[in-house]
């Protein structure tokens, strides 16, 4: 029987496969790539420890179970070749196609000297929606990694990790056919540039709108922002995180009922409403940089207020302010 090793976005796609029955060890890619930094210059261990402490600094995990998690994560991908296929299991959406781009670009870094075969099955589905029969379903979509895949998401890797963006946006000029839902997660990315119109990324604007006509509980504000998404990235936790700088901005986009204090995750007596300033800055009346001081990163760009690309979604361009 051949020796497999599944690779795919998380633990809950991991729990379909098993049930299953599909054969093989499962390695889940946790990582939030669209979020916190990812600079260039980094073997996969330095990273993992760059991207550990972001995770820590969010709140999102202690120390020591991210780091654990992370290393036991590296250690199994470096033992690729003592399996006789390694097959990566992805959807379309922002979070898989850069965690595709990672991997496959640690592959062309490392390729097989044996006979390790390597194969994708990347979907426009939500794995951690499919029932174990369609999760069984997929293989019907595997195909083989070949040179391009590699080469392709090396490019991309390095583009996504770059200090300027300009390399990011410059793959839309790159075919990448071979990777048939990386321009889109390519775009969407450049969406959380903040707005050349008014300084919002596109998931902050989407919440304000939401906000702004008239529902107030966050839980249902996060679920209808994301039926704004063509392709659903983005879990709750990282929104919580947007939410908390709409309110904390200089003066504030959203406001709660006086008294009450952000928590993360939300509690079901928070109530968002949108203040003047809000909905001056949604209506392009007035811009969010002028009233925050941003310090975000995205991939291996460090936007602050010293250093900010906007992105002017009308001509499909960065522009440095």
């Amino acid at each position: 029987m051949k020796k497999i090793l599944n690779i795919t976005n998380g633990d809950s796609a991991v729990s379909i496969m098993q049930q299953a029955g599909i054969a093989g060890d499962f390695l889940p890619w946790r990582d939030v790539l669209h979020d916190g930094p990812v600079p260039e210059g980094l073997s996969l261990e330095e990273l993992s420890e760059v991207r550990t402490q972001f995770i820590v600094d969010c709140g999102w995990g202690k120390l020591e179970n991210i780091r654990s998690s992370f290393i036991e994560r590296d250690d199994t991908l470096k033992s690729f070749e003592s399996y006789d296929k390694v097959i990566l299991w992805f959807e379309h959406d922002l979070y898989d196609q850069l965690q595709i781009i990672q991997i496959l670009d640690w592959f062309e870094q490392n390729q097989p000297v044996n006979s390790t075969q390597l194969s994708i099955i990347c979907v426009d589905q939500y794995l951690g929606m499919h029932s174990p029969e369609e999760m069984a379903d997929l293989f019907q979509y595997e195909v083989a990694i070949k040179p391009e895949h590699l080469s392709l998401s090396s490019k991309a890797w390095a583009a996504f990790r770059s200090p300027n963006p300009a390399n990011w946006l410059g793959l839309l000029s790159t075919d990448t056919s071979v990777l048939p839902f990386l321009e889109g997660a390519i775009i969407r990315q450049l969406e959380e540039y903040p707005s050349i119109k008014n300084g919002l990324t596109r998931t902050a604007e989407q919440a304000l709108k939401v906000i702004a006509e008239g529902e107030t509980k966050p839980g249902k504000v996060f679920a209808a922002s994301q039926t704004l998404e063509d392709r659903m990235f983005m879990g709750d936790s990282s929104f919580w995180m947007i939410i908390q700088d709409l309110l904390e901005s200089t003066p504030p986009l959203l406001k709660l009922p006086e008294g009450m204090d952000w928590e993360r995750p939300p509690s079901p007596a928070h109530e968002l409403t949108i203040t003047s300033m809000g909905e001056a800055v949604l209506a392009g009346e007035k811009n969010w940089l002028e009233l925050t001081e941003i310090n975000r990163w995205i991939g291996g760009v460090h936007l602050t207020s010293n250093k900010l690309w906007c992105w002017d979604s009308v001509n499909s361009a960065l522009v440095k302010k």
